[in-house]
């Protein structure tokens, strides 16, 4: 396990980042009884005009193409972001990313679903720099009341910064899932039956953000920014949510925190033998680091979602 990812992780980083875009909101508990018969707001290519704010980043985020394509930049002076204008609680989240190209050592681009608070949920992608010719590093996390730790990193079988990728996440009751161009990645489990915590109560944003990172991101921070290839840029298309939207304290999927099926497959969609096996491939080729094979890490003995079935 490199020290970084213990001593300097990309989540706390982040939290750092967003702080003065969250508020001081509690968790939201909701009730389970039963589940109105209601609709999803489903945003086709959604428009980033309607779908998103920008949040910071004074000028170096812009919304282009009517709305059809966003792009961050960084600097040395600043990084920029961005976050939904909806808040959803369960859903399947679609985003084409073209990442930054070059020498993106030092650099990292995040995009994650959040909640706010001090016990907040978090699903996270954060794509990690590197010099010219190595490969980015992309790392996975979820959070559950505040708690993460759990990080699966890897590499990709592609080039990231050439075209566009679709990087999803299905988030329902029974799991989380995360998808590279539809290849299931990695599967988080709903393991609460064995006391362990999942998302399923508080709604989140999805954020997004390019900073520099380079005290940790790349080589555990013994490579660092090379300013002079900036301005760095990463580009977003293509976003498309099946999800069920949080406002005015209430669900548009119903008055529960469960949706239903009548608010569309991905309620329960889960991995199908043909899924596994795909899943299967990607973390026995790309797999670099798996926090449930770190025994170094947890020498108490490893979590409880690693050896729960």
């Amino acid at each position: 396990m490199p020290t970084s990812l213990i001593h300097n992780h990309p989540s706390i980083s982040i939290v750092v980042l967003t702080n003065f875009h969250m508020s001081s909101s509690t968790s939201m508990l909701l009730f389970v009884p039963f589940l109105l018969a209601s609709f999803v707001m489903v945003a086709s290519a959604g428009n980033f005009n309607q779908d998103f704010k920008i949040t910071w980043g004074d000028g170096r985020a812009n919304i282009l193409n009517d709305g059809q394509l966003l792009t961050l930049s960084l600097d040395k002076a600043s990084g920029s972001g961005f976050e939904s204008t909806n808040e959803y609680l369960f859903g399947k989240i679609d985003m084409q990313l073209k990442l930054v190209a070059g020498n993106s050592a030092g650099t990292v681009t995040a995009y994650y679903l959040k909640s706010e608070g001090s016990t907040w949920d978090e699903i996270d992608f954060e794509f990690l720099g590197n010099l010219s010719g190595n490969p980015y590093i992309l790392h996975t996390n979820v959070f559950s009341q505040g708690k993460g730790n759990r990080e699966q990193q890897f590499h990709l079988w592609f080039d990231p910064t050439a075209d566009f990728h679709t990087y999803s996440i299905l988030w329902n009751p029974q799991r989380i899932v995360f998808s590279v161009d539809g290849t299931p990645i990695r599967e988080f489990k709903n393991q609460e039956s064995n006391g362990v915590p999942f998302p399923k109560s508080q709604a989140m944003r999805i954020h997004s953000s390019l900073w520099n990172a380079d005290d940790w991101a790349t080589m555990g921070g013994r490579v660092k920014t090379d300013w002079n290839a900036a301005p760095f840029t990463a580009s977003y298309r293509n976003f498309n949510a099946e999800a069920c939207i949080w406002a005015s304290g209430s669900s548009s999927c119903g008055s529960s925190n469960a949706p239903s099926s009548t608010n569309g497959d991905w309620v329960s969609q889960e991995l199908d033998s043909a899924s596994q096996k795909k899943m299967s491939w990607v973390q026995k080729n790309y797999m670099i680091y798996n926090y449930c094979t770190d025994v170094n890490r947890f020498p108490q003995g490893l979590p409880v979602e690693c050896s729960a079935s």
